[in-house]
Parts: structure tokens; sequence; C-alpha cells
């Protein structure tokens, strides 16, 4: 049974872990439309708001994978798989991020207020609003043990 050669995609990869950077040049026009689609997939997981759009998390990805050092990639699958793990981590810390800042301006705002501005700020993501909701109550947990 005779083996494919390695796509060019491939080949390029195998070229940057051996240390030439300048594959990195050849290599984005190949490889940008599929990272469009893996991003696009991971921000369909998201809430329909999200501030990132398929190409700032391409760009974000693509600039997180360059800066390796002497990446280890196996094969061209290995490295969609690794950029799709880079997207998922970008996408979870922009995530804390939104979350931390909402908690952050709710716990300014008077309780009795705070149902209408979670209201405003998360619209129709039930998920966010529910994590708000339960660090605003370990918050208010906290301050009560700490009177005590």
């Amino acid at each position: 049974m005779e083996h494919e050669p390695p796509s060019e995609v491939t080949q390029l990869l195998q070229v940057w872990r051996g240390g030439d950077r300048d594959a990195l040049d050849a290599l984005l026009p190949l490889v940008y439309k599929e990272l469009r689609r893996v991003a696009h997939f991971q921000l369909r997981n998201e809430r329909p708001n999200h501030t990132l759009q398929s190409a700032a998390l391409v760009h974000e990805a693509y600039l997180r994978l360059v800066g390796l050092s002497r990446p280890h990639w196996e094969s061209r699958t290995h490295f969609f798989a690794i950029a799709a793990q880079l997207m998922r981590q970008i996408l979870s810390t922009e995530r804390w991020e939104r979350t931390k800042q909402i908690l952050e301006e709710a716990l300014r705002i008077a309780p009795e207020h705070r149902p209408a501005y979670l209201d405003l700020v998360c619209g129709a993501d039930s998920e966010l609003r529910a994590e708000v909701e339960s660090l605003i109550a370990s918050h208010a947990r906290q301050a009560a043990s700490e009177v005590t």
C-alpha cells in the first residue's frame, strides 16, 4: 500500500518546525480559509452578541501560533486541532473578562437595581446571567461571613 505524499500544508509545517520562519508567509494563505471555518464553528458555541468576529479570532489564534518557538506539528490535522484549542482558550478568557466586568459593575449598583442592570447587559444570555448572579450571591455570602 502506497502512502500519499504529505500535503503542502504539512510540508510547510515541517519546514517551520525545522526553524524556517519564512514558511509562515507561505502557510497563511493556505490555512486561512480553514482557520476561519474553525473560528466560525467555535463562535457558534458562544453567546450571540459576542464581541469577537471570526476574522479577529483567527488573527488572535494565528498570532499565538506563530509565537510558538519551534512547534512540533505532526500534520495539518494536528495544526488545526491546536488552532481550535487556542481559539477555545481565547474565547474562555474573553468570556471570563466580560463576566468579571459585569460582576464588578453589578456590585457597585444597589441590590434592588441589579435585576434591571442584568436584563440590560445580559440580554437573552441566560448562562451569563446565571453565572453573574451566582457570583453576586457568593460575594454576598462571603461579605456576610466576614461581618459575623
